[in-house]
């Protein structure tokens, strides 16, 4: 094979790998597209494939089902949940740093705010591989508890004991009542929900701080057990 043959087969892999990136690309801004404007229940693999102009085959190639789609979903979210909360977490105070990043989120997430009362009922199934807490979701989950450890870590909060291991998946399951609390939230942009971040950034601050003194410290140890006790049921569901 000579240097020219050489040349234009890495040309050529090159052209069908950006062409499959731009093809899978397409098929997910799709999927997006159909979640927010047609809801959960009517976006389908056949109607994303239609409307991307691919054939289901095709697809099914990139996506192997909806499924995959909404995990792509939760990934795409969370980058943008951490961008958007770039600025909050300059500061150091813990209360002003866990707002901002609660903020971001509910930002970040607000132009699916009509397809997620759809959404909430199927990731609440315990068996739903689109639930927040299914093996599928490991990664963005992980992700999302690494935003808040973050928080955590570049405060001027310091809690002590066992618990302040436990502190970002406990802020990380209050972003998720905070979050489903928004799914239902009504009010004109959503208002009650900015109002719930408020009040609960401060509230958490202050708990974090308590747990420092002597006599809180039972209780955020009788917490630290609960919650271990918690992954462990669900390890074995």
């Amino acid at each position: 094979m000579s240097a020219g043959d050489g040349a234009g087969q890495a040309a050529r892999l090159a052209e069908r790998v950006a062409k499959g990136v731009a093809t899978r690309e397409l098929i997910l801004q799709t999927a997006l597209a159909s979640f927010r404007d047609r809801g959960y229940d009517q976006t389908t693999m056949r109607a994303v494939a239609q409307s991307a102009g691919v054939s289901l085959g095709n697809a099914y190639y990139y996506f192997g089902s909806k499924e995959e789609l909404v995990q792509e979903f939760y990934a795409l979210i969370q980058d943008g949940h951490r961008l958007r909360a770039a600025d909050a977490l300059r500061g150091r105070g813990l209360a002003e740093r866990l707002r901002g990043v609660l903020h971001a989120g509910i930002d970040e997430m607000s132009p699916y705010h009509e397809f997620a009362g759809s959404f909430i009922r199927v990731a609440i199934a315990p068996t739903s591989a689109s639930s927040p807490f299914s093996p599928e979701s490991t990664a963005a989950r992980s992700a999302a508890i690494g935003l808040f450890r973050e928080v955590l870590a570049g405060s001027d909060a310091h809690p002590g004991g066992p618990l302040a291991k436990d502190l970002p998946e406990l802020l990380w399951l209050a972003y998720l009542g905070i979050t489903l609390f928004w799914v239902y939230d009504t009010s004109p942009g959503q208002a009650r929900t900015r109002r719930l971040v408020d009040s609960s950034a401060r509230m958490i601050a202050r708990t974090v701080s308590l747990t420092r003194l002597p006599v809180l410290r039972a209780a955020a140890d009788d917490l630290h057990t609960l919650l271990a006790d918690l992954r462990v049921s669900a390890d074995h569901r």
